[in-house]
């Protein structure tokens, strides 16, 4: 391994190290999210309540749904053949307790129906389902003015009307209007001004609770004081029976599907797992690039012992000088019959004839012509004229061509 690859390494690992042993050493800030789950041991989840629910509603059977309301109920529901009529094999309390409720239209008909039919249903959320709030001709307002601190209590004086504070996650959400001839005011919540927040609507043989303060139902409000009181009375409302705790998106253990959501919930997890992508990014990065510096392209250089040759060569026949130039062409052409054949060429006779025949396979009047015209020009060398010159040049190029 690249020795600058082993100091990044090594930086990362020291940083990693670094940053986990700090974290590990400062105080873990309070997460204050409104998940409403009831797995969640923080301030606004809902583990207490879940742990505390029986003793709160004491004798009454708890379900848990985790489907949407429309198929719990409708798979309750059984047919009369004698008369034709629907009913459900069921009695109790839905019950509903989030920051937002999810709950769709068509699981808001089903509930209506279910209540309809002699049941009932609580819920307690800032924001209501709107179908059912346009159902039941109710209308929510959020205080204009933003209060931290909300005072709530409930309007049965046998119940006692004492006022609790409540400041941490509180909502300024009120009902605003109301249908006074089906509508009971159970409870209030004052800031600047006094708002129910708390009533029961009669809907055919059943009733319906809504609540637009369920932060009295966190964790942080049943522990803190005697806010659990507050809590208690609320829940006192709903009538002895089985009650139906919708909880779907509310189970932390089935929200955490993913295998790196407890790594992302850990702070010093979720930094280490962020450090070893970008060091791994990091390392292919660096890692990616060359291990030897791209070798440039050199061109060879260009071969002018041609061009020099042809220079040379124009130079002496410019002057005319045809015997110079013949000496270098036979001179040119017995170096290279000697080098590229390894005949002899002291002497041009028959003997040099058979052997550079059989040897180069040229024709064999073509190899005679050549030598005889070598040998005349080396018993005459100064008498040369141009029309020699070309002639044994065409002789040459055609052995050595």
């Amino acid at each position: 391994m690249n020795k600058s690859i082993k100091i990044y390494i090594a930086i990362l690992v020291l940083i990693l190290v670094a940053i986990i042993y700090i974290d590990a050493h400062k105080p873990k800030p309070i997460d204050w999210t409104p998940t409403y789950a009831i797995n969640d041991k923080i301030p606004l989840g809902m583990f207490v309540f879940d742990q505390e629910i029986k003793s709160v509603l004491k004798d009454q059977k708890i379900e848990k749904i985790k489907t949407s309301p429309y198929e719990f109920f409708i798979n309750k529901l059984e047919y009369d053949d004698d008369n034709g009529d629907e009913s459900y094999n069921i009695k109790g309390t839905f019950l509903n307790i989030a920051d937002i409720s999810t709950i769709d239209k068509e699981s808001v008909k089903e509930i209506l129906y279910f209540v309809s039919s002699g049941n009932n249903a609580f819920i307690s959320a800032e924001n209501l389902p709107e179908f059912l709030l346009d159902t039941l001709k109710i209308k929510t307002k959020v205080e204009q003015k933003y209060n931290d601190t909300i005072y709530n209590w409930v309007a049965n004086k046998n119940l006692d009307t004492q006022k609790y504070k409540f400041i941490e996650g509180v909502g300024n959400q009120y009902f605003s209007e109301i249908d006074t001839l089906k509508t009971t005011v159970l409870g209030y919540q004052s800031g600047d001004s006094t708002r129910v927040n708390f009533i029961r609507i009669k809907y055919n043989d059943g009733n319906i609770y809504l609540h637009t303060q369920p932060v009295a139902f966190t964790n942080f409000h049943l522990l803190k004081d005697n806010h659990y009181q507050y809590a208690e009375k609320i829940l006192s409302y709903i009538p002895k029976g089985d009650i139906f705790w919708y909880i779907k998106n509310q189970d932390s253990n089935e929200i955490s599907g993913s295998p790196l959501s407890y790594i992302f919930s850990q702070s010093a997890l979720k930094w280490a797992w962020l450090m070893f992508i970008f060091g791994m990014i990091f390392f292919m990065i660096f890692n990616a690039k060359r291990k030897q510096r791209i070798v440039p392209i050199i061109n060879p250089l260009p071969n002018t012992t041609i061009e020099f040759t042809k220079t040379i060569g124009n130079l002496y026949y410019q002057e005319g000088d045809h015997d110079n130039i013949i000496n270098k062409k036979i001179i040119y052409f017995l170096e290279k019959i000697r080098n590229q054949y390894l005949i002899e060429t002291n002497k041009l006779d028959d003997e040099f004839i058979k052997k550079l025949h059989q040897k180069s396979g040229r024709n064999l009047v073509d190899i005679q012509k050549v030598v005889f015209l070598i040998n005349t020009h080396k018993r005459s060398p100064h008498n040369s004229v141009e029309e020699d010159l070309i002639q044994i040049n065409n002789a040459i190029e055609k052995i050595v061509s």
